[in-house]
């Protein structure tokens, strides 16, 4: 018998392969062959059920996505609630890095989540993102920067991306947020798709923060934190996608902040990503709000009409599509959400096509997606905001932005900022910030200012004339819905 390993009889070994059959019905043979053959030994004392495994990473796994399975194997062989055990055994064949990395893992889990990425000096697999399968199911695809197409609203968030790739620890922590679907995921397994190739021998992980929060609370509850802290505090790179997950979770965030210290202390590199700014993510506890502020924040804004021509481009070219010039133009111009509203175009663009036997031109494209059209509301920014107040009064852009109080300019730029609150995404620091580099303070009492005039409807004295408030914010909004 190996060494820490219980004294086993004939009747036990015979209820090990009643519990491993009753676990195969369970889970399905793939998944069961894949997880329980021979990568994992199984053995019972007449009290304890051990489970072995070849390294960490395989018995995280295993304890996160199949203890309930394994308890209702042993309930069903023996009508009874089992003591597990769950351990490392290096004398264990390991296994394979495609096998924990590609769609088998995603099938073992019960929530169809994949398993959390990990580069280490003995991982010599290729690119995740082009890699083929080698077997019959579809490989995890992880993005990569290459194929990311750059705009305006992302340049600093994809250079910031590179250098955390190239030079990790250079600038960290780095958190790159922004509404949904703006390419924050694509930019942060970007970095890990790049750390595969860039920084040889380094560990790095990539996972969600539910991924994160499930496998502490498991560590938990399996006395597990020592292995569960050297494994995420010893990574040379470590990206959590989805932050604001972790808001109100206040034990996980205590530990996410012990580990933020200390891969910041030893200059290793940090890499999150959120749906806000931390300064609007205060349940995550001042401490770690503070720890994301030190260090570069980048915020992905919705892409501009020129990258939404490119990604259409690009989606077209993956998808083998032959979409016209000017039906891409008509896509990138009308659908202005996001990418995956793009995405959608040209799906239904491809089955019409099929459906009507027909080539993709702009008549029948106009057709498809006359109700997508009618659905998506223009996307706006501070700028549109900005130019429709500034027509519409007859004031330049300097105006809005100086320290004036005159009623001709303060008043419309209360309402720019009322405005911004009302058709923006952005933070109230980014408001007051783009409208002459004021606090957040002065935007929410120019928000106050606003619905007061509004509640009372009240009339306000601007370019040289008087308007009813009601009719001022009419004409700015009927601007920007002609912009």
């Amino acid at each position: 018998t190996r060494q820490g390993w219980p004294k086993v009889t004939t009747d036990d070994k015979d209820i090990v392969s009643a519990v491993r059959a009753a676990l195969a019905d369970k889970v399905g043979k793939e998944r069961f062959e894949l997880w329980f053959g021979a990568s994992t030994r199984i053995e019972f004392d007449g009290q304890t059920l051990s489970i072995g495994v070849p390294n960490r990473f395989f018995l995280d796994w295993i304890r996160t996505n199949f203890r309930r399975h394994i308890e209702n194997a042993y309930s069903t062989v023996l009508r009874k609630t089992p003591a597990l055990v769950f351990r490392v055994d290096a004398n264990l064949p390991a296994a394979k890095v495609e096998d924990v990395e590609d769609g088998k893992s995603n099938a073992s889990s019960p929530h169809g989540e994949p398993a959390p990425k990990v580069l280490s000096a003995d991982d010599t697999q290729g690119d995740v993102s082009t890699a083929k399968p080698s077997n019959g199911f579809a490989r995890r695809r992880f993005a990569s920067l290459k194929s990311f197409e750059q705009g305006h609203s992302n340049r600093l968030a994809f250079a910031s991306a590179q250098i955390a790739a190239q030079t990790p620890g250079k600038i960290t922590p780095l958190l790159i947020h922004g509404p949904t679907s703006v390419g924050k995921t694509h930019l942060v397994e970007g970095i890990w798709t790049a750390a595969r190739k860039s920084c040889c021998g380094m560990a790095a992980i990539y996972l969600t923060a539910e991924q994160f929060t499930t496998l502490f609370l498991e560590a938990l509850r399996g006395s597990g934190t020592p292995s569960f802290r050297r494994k995420y505090r010893g990574v040379g790179l470590l990206i959590i996608d989805d932050l604001q997950f972790l808001a109100g979770k206040r034990a996980t965030q205590i530990e996410l902040l012990h580990t933020v210290d200390t891969l910041l202390r030893e200059k290793r590199q940090l890499v999150f990503s959120a749906d806000r700014p931390p300064a609007e993510l205060p349940d995550l506890g001042p401490e770690l709000i503070t720890r994301l502020e030190g260090g570069m924040v980048c915020r992905v804004e919705p892409a501009d009409y020129a990258t939404r021509l490119k990604i259409v481009a690009r989606m077209a070219r993956n998808m083998q599509l032959r979409v016209p010039p000017d039906v891409q133009q008509l896509v990138a111009s009308r659908l202005t959400s996001h990418a995956r509203e793009l995405s959608g175009a040209l799906c239904r663009l491809q089955a019409t096509s099929e459906a009507m036997e027909r080539p993709i031109t702009l008549a029948m494209a106009e057709e498809a997606l006359a109700e997508m059209i009618r659905n998506s509301g223009r996307v706006l920014r501070l700028g549109d905001i900005e130019r429709a107040v500034c027509d519409v009064f007859g004031l330049d852009a300097a105006s809005l932005h100086s320290n004036r109080k005159a009623k001709a300019v303060s008043h419309p730029r209360m309402l720019a900022m009322w405005l911004a609150r009302k058709h923006t995404r952005a933070a109230l620091s980014e408001i007051g910030h783009f409208f002459g580099r004021r606090s957040h303070s002065t935007v929410i009492s120019a928000q106050r200012r606003v619905d007061r005039w509004m509640a009372a409807g009240e009339s306000i004295d601007m370019a040289e004339r008087t308007w009813h408030v009601d009719e001022a914010i009419r004409q700015v909004e009927r601007q920007l819905a002609a912009g």
